[in-house]
């Protein structure tokens, strides 16, 4: 039992720093819900405090995931299927110890598969509806290609003989790319929060990635601010040899992670 002699006790056992409460203190909001532009900033604040609450295990866990998706990379054609289903999970599992850093009960490396053992199968089944969809964007876009540039051939406005002309390819090369991007947007959208919805709420893959898409859509404002901070956090961690990948990583796992509290629970 505690009392108030044990409070003042200064040999009394320290006590772990528990950070604001996870998931279980608040109820899901669908949709999401819109928040200040600020929080794009916040977001990685916030991420901060859970990646020094234990950094020698967010690299260790870096490391490790890099080094498997080197491995698994490397089989032909299926490892990057495995990589790209099995990621969902991993991630899943990262949100799993996110919370349990709040929780007061750490971090170990072996949360990166925690997702094997909740929900795997709705965790893969969104990297399925992601593969799927990244194949059907790049069919478009090697369609559209395939016809474009041949098009400009036969009507004389590309040479393949002549350097100058070829620079007209440029601009319907940079056309292709932003188009690719704008159709990749929504993807990345919906995908963004699907893994800490199938694993904190056991939303369906689909509905989750729904659920993603109209969460990160409301906060438009907030993500652009929020994406624009990671670039140029991004551009500061590859200066010293790229050492600052081994944070600046883990630090956006944990801003996913914060972000979806922030958009998706209500507070009681």
């Amino acid at each position: 039992m505690s009392t108030t002699q044990d409070h003042d006790n200064p040999y009394a056992p320290p006590k772990a720093a528990v950070l604001e409460p996870a998931s279980q203190s608040g109820t899901l909001i669908p949709d999401g819900q819109k928040v200040a532009t600020g929080r794009g900033v916040a977001w990685y604040g916030e991420a901060w405090k859970l990646f020094t609450a234990a950094p020698g295990t967010w690299v260790l866990i870096f490391i490790v995931f890099m080094l498997l998706s080197f491995v698994v990379a490397i089989v032909p054609f299926i490892g990057s299927l495995a990589i790209n289903i099995c990621y969902p999970i991993v991630a899943g599992g990262l949100m799993l110890g996110c919370r349990s850093i709040e929780d007061g009960n750490g971090l170990t490396v072996g949360h990166m598969f925690e997702g094997f053992k909740k929900n795997a199968g709705n965790l893969a089944l969104v990297g399925v509806l992601y593969l799927v969809g990244t194949m059907l964007i790049g069919l478009f876009i090697g369609i559209g290609a395939a016809i474009l540039i041949p098009a400009l051939a036969l009507s004389g406005a590309v040479n393949p003989n002549d350097v100058s002309s070829l620079l007209t390819l440029v601009p319907v090369v940079i056309l292709i790319v932003l188009v690719a991007l704008a159709l990749m947007l929504p993807l990345f959208m919906a995908i963004w929060f699907a893994p800490a919805l199938v694993v904190f709420h056991d939303v369906q893959p689909m509905a989750a990635m729904k659920m993603s898409f109209q969460g990160a859509l409301k906060n438009i404002v907030p993500f652009l601010v929020y994406g624009i901070v990671g670039f140029a956090l991004a551009i500061v961690a590859v200066i010293p040899l790229g050492l600052g990948m081994l944070v600046w990583a883990p630090l956006l796992w944990a801003s996913i992670y914060t972000s979806y509290r922030d958009i998706y629970l209500k507070r009681a």
